[in-house]
């Protein structure tokens, strides 16, 4: 690992103060991630600015019944949380979805955000990777690319995005808090957080240089709604997704009242299925019509040599997803699951 110098403010001014005296250098929250790419050379920064002694560890219920999640809050400390479990299944499941337990108590949740992609190309600094050195070119597209994206992917990259969280949390019209000395604190909804790869694969989202990730802003829950998580990897635990889907459903009168679903594990940012959710809102959530809005969505995909099971994969799991949480909230009992 390269030498590094190791400063840690007690304030976002002094943070962003450091930030702007080391250019190059690096926040760090739980260093789950970055930490392990800076052994293997994939990261090199000059400094790392630690945050975790900034007033940055709180769950605050709002006046308005939204929950501000402070950025260095525990994946497990928010995954246990009981508003976030009775008001937010969705982000609790995928919380607990992702990682270790020992990793979910070190990991905070602005760090679950920014964690890079885990594409072995990206990863390896002997192999050519746009989103690592651009214009170096893409290792993946001709190489071993089954766990790669099949939505929104460029000639440029094709690595999909790691977070869970990110998934529910785009399900659930989350916003993305943001400070900076010079313009104070901005909101981005999270939905418009990442970003696909297009020209610049090496840039993740839209957060600015020096911006801190504050904190987690959820949306009052409609009591009538209904949210859950599901995921499909290689093994049981310790696996990112091969697709996973989060959605919340609100019916009234029989139709659908509010719909978001959001794919994981197919793209470079979460992915919120818009036109499966336009086709089915005002809709009778018949058999047909919810395979018919999900086939819509996913007839985007533009799948590789080796990921096109990840379509079948992800269209079974977001029927299932919907199927459940009709039957929750009708009250009829749930189908049993079956193996997407």
């Amino acid at each position: 690992m390269k030498p590094f110098t190791y400063v840690r403010p007690t304030s976002l001014r002094e943070a962003a103060a450091a930030h702007a005296r080391h250019p190059g250098s690096r926040y760090l929250g739980g260093g789950t991630n970055l930490v392990d790419l800076m052994k293997r050379d994939v990261e090199t920064p000059d400094t790392l600015i630690d945050l975790t002694r900034l007033p940055l560890h709180a769950i605050e219920e709002l006046p308005t019944g939204a929950l501000r999640v402070q950025a260095a809050v525990p994946n497990t400390d928010l995954a246990a949380h009981p508003l976030v479990r009775t008001r937010y299944p969705a982000l609790s499941q995928a919380l607990l979805a992702g990682a270790s337990g020992q990793l979910r108590n070190i990991a905070t949740t602005g760090g679950n955000l920014l964690q890079r992609t885990r594409c072995p190309y990206f990863q390896d600094p002997s192999k050519p990777c746009n989103k690592r050195e651009p214009g170096t070119g893409c290792s993946a597209r001709d190489g071993v690319h089954r766990d790669h994206a099949v939505l929104g992917q460029s000639d440029h990259c094709i690595a999909t995005h790691p977070s869970d969280m990110a998934v529910a949390l785009a399900a659930l019209d989350a916003t993305i808090e943001l400070y900076d000395a010079e313009h104070g604190t901005r909101q981005v909804a999270a939905t418009a957080f990442h970003r696909l790869p297009g020209d610049h694969p090496e840039q993740d989202t839209v957060i600015r240089p020096g911006e801190i990730l504050t904190a987690v802003l959820l949306p009052p829950a409609a009591p009538a709604a209904a949210s859950l998580y599901r995921k499909a990897r290689d093994r049981a635990s310790y696996a990112f997704a091969l697709a996973s889907v989060a959605a919340v459903l609100e019916l009234r009168d029989g139709r659908v009242h509010h719909l978001a679903l959001a794919f994981g594990g197919l793209a470079h940012r979460p992915w919120r299925a818009t036109t499966a959710e336009a086709r089915l809102t005002g809709a009778r959530p018949t058999e047909r019509a919810l395979r018919e809005a999900v086939d819509a969505e996913l007839a985007a995909a533009r799948p590789l040599r080796d990921n096109a099971f990840k379509v079948d994969l992800a269209r079974n799991l977001a029927h299932d997803a919907l199927t459940t949480l009709i039957r929750t909230t009708t009250g009829d009992p749930p189908p049993t699951p079956r193996r997407p």
